[in-house]
């Protein structure tokens, strides 16, 4: 059943993806949508099962290490005041905007914060897929996106730690931050100096590939090592694209990554988040859903092309950075599923934001091209 599953998948996916990229979008969002239609909201050929999950982590995981990889440092550094500010204005906008409509809904303030907070996630998995279709994952844009990236994923989740503690959870703040900071320090003294160390290592062995499964294993290792601390697992493996990117074996480790990846683990991760969505019984509340899929957009597009702005980006290209953070992806999951532990959403709102999230997925790869076919097709990334 798994290989015979796996093949529908890879076929359907690149079909997909080929007839969706025929019609001028990003190829991600034909496998995002022909999920939906295997998975059980439509036919049912495919089911949500756990070795579907796995694979599809692993699929994302090798997704940021590939763009970790291709990162451009010196535009990383350059955008690094733009990345802060996007970063932040991009959780203040939606934090305070949901708050404000769970309020006007009558929900408790505990409550209304955490959906704020749930908008404030973003996931940029989705996003650094289109920008590597269209050529612009190395621009300034791609560079604050990603830097921004890092910087929400820290933020939110020691807010979320800060509003469970204030609720009655079980959480120790400051031992929430002290992994955060334990996290970063050693990962970027790791890639600085043990990963040049250990791919020189493996280069001389006399075993097949062995350059490139040294990359692989210092993906895992500090995706592991991310969600360890309470890191994104995401966030580990672009660090580890990064600390791999200065060293001599980056273009080796680059192809052969991205063979692995895109033949066949991010193809499943991109159709695994259509085949996760389950409409059954959700469209009798579709005006919550349409409300808080506008609201979810709007804010993140805002907050973060403010951000950008405010960073000295031109409209056009603060507003392609907006769009880059808009997707929530596998972070907001994950932080839904533990309101919904923690008695913050009950189980009708938990359903409506899973298709909330699955709103702002689907609408990102589009809403980049628009945006990016405004400005200039040439654009300078070093």
């Amino acid at each position: 059943m798994l290989i015979a599953q796996l093949a529908v998948i890879l076929f359907a996916a690149k079909l997909a993806g080929d007839a969706v990229a025929r019609l001028g979008q990003p190829a991600v969002l034909g496998k995002l949508l022909i999920g939906i239609v295997l998975g059980p909201s439509m036919l049912g050929v495919i089911e949500n099962t756990d070795w579907l999950h796995e694979l599809s982590q692993i699929g994302v995981i090798l997704l940021m290490f590939i763009a970790g990889l291709e990162t451009d440092i010196d535009q990383f550094k350059r955008t690094g005041k733009a990345a802060f500010a996007v970063g932040v204005l991009g959780i203040a906008v939606p934090l305070l905007a949901g708050y404000a409509a769970g309020a006007a809904l009558g929900m408790e303030t505990g409550a209304a914060l955490f959906l704020g907070l749930l908008l404030s996630a973003t996931s940029v998995s989705i996003s650094v897929q289109a920008l590597k279709e269209m050529g612009r994952l190395q621009s300034k844009e791609g560079s604050a996106i990603l830097g921004a990236a890092v910087i929400d994923d820290v933020l939110v989740v020691i807010a979320l730690a800060f509003l469970l503690s204030l609720t009655g959870g079980d959480v120790d703040l400051g031992a929430v931050v002290l992994k955060k900071v334990v996290f970063f320090t050693v990962a970027v003294l790791l890639a600085w100096k043990a990963v040049p160390l250990i791919l020189r290592w493996f280069a001389p062995l006399r075993v097949t590939e062995a350059v490139v499964s040294a990359g692989l294993i210092i993906c895992f290792a500090f995706a592991w090592f991310a969600e360890a601390t309470g890191v994104a697992a995401i966030i580990g493996a672009y660090i580890a694209g990064l600390g791999a990117s200065f060293t001599d074996y980056r273009e080796e480790v680059l192809d052969k990554a991205e063979t692995i990846g895109y033949a066949l683990f991010v193809p499943v991760f991109f159709t695994s988040i259509g085949v996760a969505a389950d409409f059954s019984g959700v469209w009798q509340h579709w005006p919550l859903i349409f409300g808080w899929s506008v609201l979810a957009v709007l804010t993140k597009l805002v907050g973060a092309a403010l951000g950008a702005k405010w960073a000295g980006f031109s409209w056009g290209s603060s507003l392609a950075v907006g769009a880059g953070m808009v997707s929530r992806g596998e972070v907001a999951l994950i932080i839904a599923g533990i309101g919904l532990e923690a008695g913050l959403l009950d189980d009708e709102l938990f359903a409506v934001m899973i298709i909330v999230v699955l709103v702002t997925t689907i609408v990102t790869p589009p809403l980049l091209k628009a945006i990016f076919s405004r400005l200039q097709p040439v654009r300078q990334t070093a």
